[in-house]
């Protein structure tokens, strides 16, 4: 199961090397909610790590990550946690307030006018 969100990239980290075979990078994101700002903590891995290189520190992305959460029983108290696992950055101004680069363009004259004075309009609204 995937998301998108959209928000501000707020912290980048280095990659590290977690083991032989295991490598992450961990980004931040801020991301405006009404009257207060989150800050959501992202994870990419091995091949996905450098999908951070071509972004900067207060650019606009969206991001399309998964999300998922496992058990950890230490000293027999049961842990949860929750990874919010990226694949996906895209520049956000490529993405929002208009059709996909390389969609043709519709023509308005294709379009149905639902506001036409010549259409019976039996609403009463």
């Amino acid at each position: 199961m995937s998301f998108d969100i959209q928000g501000k990239l707020y912290e980048v980290f280095e990659t590290t090397q977690v083991s032989d075979k295991f490598k992450k990078r961990e980004f931040v994101l801020e991301i405006p909610d009404g009257s207060y700002t989150q800050y959501a903590k992202f994870q990419l891995t091995q091949d996905k790590c450098n999908l951070l290189d071509q972004f900067q520190k207060g650019q606009e992305v969206k991001v399309t990550f998964n999300l998922s959460g496992k058990p950890f029983v230490k000293n027999g108290e049961t842990l949860y946690f929750t990874n919010l696992q990226a694949w996906r950055i895209e520049s956000a101004s490529n993405n929002f307030g208009g059709a996909p680069a390389g969609a043709p363009a519709q023509a308005a004259s294709s379009a149905p006018s639902f506001y036409s004075s010549d259409v019976d309009n039996d609403l009463p609204f």
